[in-house]
């Protein structure tokens, strides 16, 4: 088996157009959230997202190319851009074989559906764009991203709705893990904040409607919890194997050393409320890294600002950990950023790196009144510098779907 190391990440983020920035703004407890700007969003119970705010896609993507996009596509055509010119590699010849892209995406390209259905309705079939399948399948995330790296191992979505992200870097570090590969471009990608992506939400009244104090509506783990936020962005990572990576001589930032996934087997979108399905995930992350629970000592948490979910988050934490629950530094991202849906997964898994590679744990913003029931380490105090030797970052969604990755601070 290969050793399996993060050699580079990126971000697309509300709280920044690159990783440095976003990263910078997170442990400085900025927040992204505001007021809707991408539609009319008046006659919405929820008004409010965290959107990505000036991004210019033309900074990295030909013009033409990028009107034949979604969204989310080219945020992340755009991050792994970065990527690679942060990382300084370039994949000719052979090694364009042995490389891949996996991109996790929960819905694709909701803008371009509602858009062309409109002309449909109005205008009649003629109207339809041709390229309006390959704009809006989920897929094109890492379809593009292949064509733009040179790419040319596997090459997938997986669409798994919240924890889409986090089993794509799962399946990514089993790729490299199992010698199929050995250089992946991974991650997840989300843009979803559109009429109908909203309207959908707020029927399942599962949206915040506290409209009329933005930065404060997502409280992860606050007993004043009132729904998620919606937001949208992308989080990819270089994934290769330790041999590929000192051979290229590139900065090793973590190394990947287990993955967990389960099913609840429970419901369609309420997670199982003694967090069985989660705790199995995190279990099994653990398992494969040959370590015992007390050696984890940071979890970037789900933490949606769901009444349901981060009770059930902090239960199935106690129920892996134990007494050394408490001992554990955890951070909710989404208070934040809002929650990336697909993109979420991505986005927590580069912020878990950063704290691997930087000695600092992100706080948690929002926690105005701390529900009882929700008594763990969430960073309350703000960021902190702590050496984590090891970081779980969770992701759990609809479907009773769960996935885990643990990331450990690399030693040669």
């Amino acid at each position: 088996m290969n050793r399996v190391v993060v050699t580079g990440v990126s971000a697309i983020t509300p709280i920044g157009n690159d990783v440095d920035t976003s990263w910078n703004n997170l442990i400085e407890g900025k927040c992204g959230i505001a007021e809707i700007t991408a539609f009319d969003a008046s006659e919405y119970t929820a008004r409010i997202a965290g959107e990505v705010k000036d991004f210019d896609p033309t900074k990295y993507i030909p013009a033409k190319q990028a009107k034949r996009m979604e969204r989310f596509t080219q945020f992340a055509v755009a991050a792994n851009q970065m990527l690679m010119e942060s990382t300084g590699l370039k994949l000719e010849g052979e090694a364009r074989k042995r490389a891949g892209v996996i991109i996790g995406v929960g819905l694709g390209g909701l803008e371009t559906i509602e858009e062309q259905h409109t002309k449909l309705m109005k205008s009649g079939p003629k109207k339809i764009t041709p390229f309006f399948i390959p704009i809006i399948i989920g897929n094109m995330a890492a379809g593009q991203v292949s064509i733009f790296a040179g790419a040319q191992g596997p090459n997938m979505c997986l669409c798994t709705a919240c924890a889409s992200g986090t089993h794509a870097i799962g399946a990514a570090y089993t790729d490299i893990m199992l010698g199929r590969a050995d250089v992946m471009i991974c991650g997840g990608a989300e843009s979803t904040i559109t009429p109908l992506g909203f309207a959908g939400f707020t029927a399942m009244k599962a949206l915040s409607t506290r409209n009329e104090d933005p930065q404060t509506a997502s409280r992860p783990f606050d007993a004043g919890r009132d729904g998620f936020v919606m937001g949208e962005g992308c989080g990819l990572l270089l994934l290769e194997s330790l041999d590929h990576a000192k051979a290229r001589g590139a900065k090793i930032l973590a190394e990947v050393v287990g993955f967990g996934a389960s099913g609840d087997a429970y419901h369609m979108t309420a997670p199982m409320e003694d967090g069985e399905g989660m705790s199995l995930a995190m279990e099994a992350a653990i398992r494969e890294a040959k370590i015992k629970p007390s050696d984890v000592d940071h979890i970037n948490a789900h933490g949606t600002s769901t009444k349901l979910n981060d009770f059930c988050e902090t239960t199935a934490i106690k129920k892996v950990f134990g007494d050394h629950a408490y001992n554990i530094a955890i951070a909710a991202n989404k208070g934040q950023t809002g929650h990336l849906l697909g993109g979420a997964g991505g986005m927590e898994a580069v912020f878990a790196v950063k704290t691997l590679e930087t000695g600092i744990i992100p706080g948690t913003i929002n926690q105005i009144d701390p529900d009882p029931d929700c008594d763990l380490d969430y960073g309350k105090g703000g960021s902190r510098e702590k050496q984590a030797e090891y970081a779980l970052s969770n992701s759990f969604g609809f479907g009773g779907t769960n996935a885990c990755m643990l990331f450990k601070k690399f030693e040669a």
